[in-house]
């Protein structure tokens, strides 16, 4: 009857974690404080605009029709987030850009070098604005310390040198060796801005992509077109319009009566239907790089605890209750990236029960562990979203099962309580891990002495020392062994839990290529490649 009744419970919380995730939309980073981008639902509307047909989609010519989860007030791509989605719709390009691979590869800028301090970029021969003028080395250093004036979290630019070489080479010195400059110019609130012939950056900038904009409802619906000028050769794609969608079923329907070609953030149940179907739909799953995890509070629970519960949540299991959303995770990174290469114990329930006893706790009467007289009752604390109230249940069952107590609590901000307070035993957390292709950025955030995610008391004077290594090593291969002996010490020190990696899940229709569906990474969409087939 106890696990009926929790079926049904998870049931609940996932259909109304998922409601809460599509009826709120929030900005793509990390925090899950962060401020929305609109509150008001236009799911209605948008799916009468797919379903009677936009006057755009219905123009001659290749016209991709998609859905977007999220619609913010302005394109200016140097401020807030908006520069994801003016990359998502091909208007916005950065210097550089992430693939596959979790590795940063050329776009605008056709490399990077590096001697001590000081960066070298050179541009790519030909690239261009849509409205023809040439993107220089001038500009580029413009559209750098645009960013760092009207973006706080790209502040730091501009404590950076910045020269002209020449019209296509610029030079950047930093105050310390920084080895991720590559990475952070991959970033797409990056994105380059014909700063002297853009009259309005909120609803029409000029910028270098395959695309530029038709038509932009603030919050709402956005139509491109073809850039004829692109600098970088020929676009298959006429155009696309991107249907502000927040809710699932719309998306669902809509794909289904063939009014949008592709989308991705797939729903479970929706997955479940698509793949009924291959004949219609092509489906493409990867692990992305927003990261399910819990922190342990080594000043409340002691190692042989914290040991026994990351040897009992089982991290499969709980990605094969969020049918397909999300893939187990070893370490915070992919273990498709070369830092991502770290080991964990297999969950060994028995062996964690032993840790129990060995650690002076005895099975009470009521069938759970108690020391001293004392039950053994652990707080998890999470904030319903990113299926995180799905994911309390569930270790609470799991602990429940070999006789460990909890309980469970919600809070709305999580920056603001237990994060910082450290008030909890076990505490759940969601944020993009791999923001660009490296991993100080993650380590830096949760494992780094005063980090603000180290609440848990974390501390080892060894892993510190590697961090500080980290942040000046320039070799790649070698960053990547670093980092992994710096996460290894975390997971044997039992002071976090890796679970899962939300899948990043693209539906197509068939014969349509080109959607970002291989990229693990939020920010991409079309390019000049995407085509409807």
């Amino acid at each position: 009857m106890r696990k009926k009744m929790l079926g049904i419970l998870l049931a609940a919380s996932l259909v109304l974690g998922l409601t809460a995730c599509g009826g709120q939309s929030q900005t793509p980073d990390t925090n899950a404080n962060e401020q929305t981008a609109s509150t008001g639902t236009n799911t209605d509307a948008a799916a009468g605009d797919a379903a009677t047909g936009d006057a755009t989609a219905q123009k001659d010519g290749k016209i991709l029709r998609t859905a977007a989860s999220f619609a913010y007030p302005s394109l200016d791509v140097h401020k807030e987030y908006y520069g994801w989605y003016t990359s998502i719709y091909g208007i916005s390009e950065a210097l550089f850009k992430m693939d596959e691979d979790f590795e940063v590869v050329p776009c605008l800028a056709s490399e990077a070098t590096v001697d001590g301090k000081t960066w070298t970029i050179t541009l790519q021969d030909g690239a261009a604005f849509s409205n023809g003028n040439p993107l220089t080395a001038e500009m580029v250093v413009r559209n750098l310390e645009r960013v760092a004036e009207v973006n706080e979290r790209f502040a730091y630019l501009g404590g950076f040198t910045m020269e002209v070489v020449d019209d296509k080479t610029i030079t950047i010195t930093t105050p310390e060796i920084y080895p991720t400059l590559k990475n952070d110019l991959a970033s797409p609130e990056l994105g380059m801005i014909d700063l002297d012939s853009t009259k309005d950056f909120d609803k029409d900038p000029v910028c270098t992509g395959p695309f530029v904009l038709d038509t932009f409802v603030p919050e709402g619906d956005v139509t491109v077109k073809k850039n004829d000028a692109y600098w970088g050769g020929d676009v298959k794609l006429d155009g696309a319009v991107f249907y502000y969608m927040q809710e699932d079923d719309p998306k669902l329907l809509a794909m289904q009566s063939g009014e949008i070609d592709c989308y991705n953030s797939v729903s479970s149940a929706a997955l479940e239907i698509y793949n009924k179907e291959p004949d219609k739909y092509d489906v493409v799953s990867i692990p992305g790089a927003r990261l399910q995890f819990y922190i342990l509070n080594e000043n409340r629970l002691d190692d042989a605890v914290r040991e026994a519960i990351n040897l009992t949540v089982d991290k499969d299991k709980i990605a094969g209750y969020l049918s397909g959303t999300v893939s187990a995770a070893v370490g915070p990174f992919s273990t498709n990236a070369d830092y991502g290469q770290v080991t964990v114990p297999a969950v060994d329930t028995e062996k964690a029960k032993k840790l129990f006893e060995e650690d002076g706790y005895t099975l009470s009467k009521d069938g759970f562990y108690e020391k001293d007289g004392e039950k053994l009752v652990i707080s998890i604390t999470y904030y319903p979203a990113r299926s995180l109230d799905t994911l309390a249940l569930l270790i609470q069952e799991q602990l429940r099962d070999i006789g460990v107590d909890s309980t469970i609590t919600s809070y709305e901000d999580p920056d603001a309580t237990y994060i910082a307070t450290g008030d909890f035993d076990l505490a759940l957390y969601c944020m993009i891990a791999d923001k660009a292709g490296d991993p100080l950025y993650f380590i830096d955030s949760t494992l780094a002495e005063g980090a603000y995610y180290d609440c848990g008391g974390f501390d080892d004077d060894h892993c510190q020392e590697l961090i500080e290594k980290l942040r000046f090593e320039v070799d790649e291969d070698k960053r990547a062994e670093l980092a992994n002996e710096i996460v290894q010490i975390a997971i044997d020190d039992n002071a976090f839990g890796y679970v899962g990696l939300f899948n990043h899940t693209t539906v197509l229709k068939k014969g349509m290529t080109g959607f970002a569906e291989n990229i693990p990474f939020d920010f991409y969409g079309i390019d000049a490649e995407t085509d409807i087939g």
